[in-house]
């Protein structure tokens, strides 16, 4: 097994947290092996933020990844920068409400997630990097569900943890109930009644 993947988004928006969740999940709770490599603009907040990961099965020779199979975009300048080198019949990833779609490639896998209004009504926004989290768990299978959960629960603060783990089960059942590819917009409606129904 090996996964190239690649989080983007702005600085503030939590990727590297994301990236830090998915690499621990696969070491210590699936006993696989995870390289990292993090990357950020002049900006500490509000520039671009970014980390790849390479997830396998075998020791990792070489942590750069050039061109990711998997790419999880949480802002309009990550989708523009980063799309082009996703490979052409890759998985992207978007928080729909920040990143308007263009240019797209045939071939490509895209699934939508109005992350951030899920955040919001958790009463949080700070969340919506673990929204993300388990919304690419469900839908990019890079890793289980439990290890995830478990990484996210060592990673944040403890009077955080039941927000943060009710908002990865959030994105997480939102990709599950969102099956296909390119939703529609009843697609996304039907994905958020039911989690509605979830509460």
């Amino acid at each position: 097994m090996l996964k190239e993947l690649r989080i983007a988004g702005f600085g503030g928006q939590g990727v590297i947290l994301s990236s830090i969740a998915v690499g621990r999940a696969a070491t210590l709770y699936e006993g696989n092996y995870a390289t990292m490599i993090q990357s950020f603009g002049p900006e500490a907040r509000g520039g671009a933020a970014s980390a790849t990961l390479i997830l396998s099965t075998d020791p990792v020779l070489y942590p750069y990844v050039t061109r990711p199979g998997i790419l999880v975009v949480m802002s309009q300048e990550a989708y523009t920068r980063f799309t082009p080198e996703l490979t052409d019949d890759g998985i992207l990833l978007v928080e729909q409400d920040l990143v308007h779609l263009d240019n797209l490639v045939a071939g490509r896998r895209v699934y939508g997630i109005p992350a951030t209004r899920i955040a919001e009504s958790l009463g949080k926004k700070m969340v919506l990097n673990v929204v993300m989290t388990g919304f690419l768990c469900a839908v990019g299978k890079v890793v289980g569900h439990q290890a995830c959960r478990k990484a996210i629960a060592d990673l944040v603060p403890a009077r955080f943890k039941e927000l943060n783990l009710e908002a990865f089960e959030k994105g997480y059942e939102f990709g599950l109930n969102l099956a296909s590819p390119n939703p529609s917009p009843e697609d996304v409606d039907a994905a958020l009644l039911s989690l509605e129904s979830m509460d």
